[in-house]
């Protein structure tokens, strides 16, 4: 009993998946901001560029 309570305190296996998981959300929240940030911008130029041409 003793040597499985040690195993299961000292088992990190899981922690993995966590940190992975934590970074994916960080990474994807700071890619949609970006796109969204770029995006309406992009479609302010394309719209001022296209109005010039014409």
């Amino acid at each position: 009993m003793s040597l499985l309570l040690r195993n299961f305190c000292w088992d990190e296996s899981g922690q993995d998946i966590a940190e992975y998981s934590v970074m994916l959300a960080v990474i994807l929240v700071i890619v949609v901001g970006t796109v969204r940030l770029i995006g309406s911008n992009a479609g302010n130029i394309f719209s001022e560029v296209g109005s010039a041409i014409q």
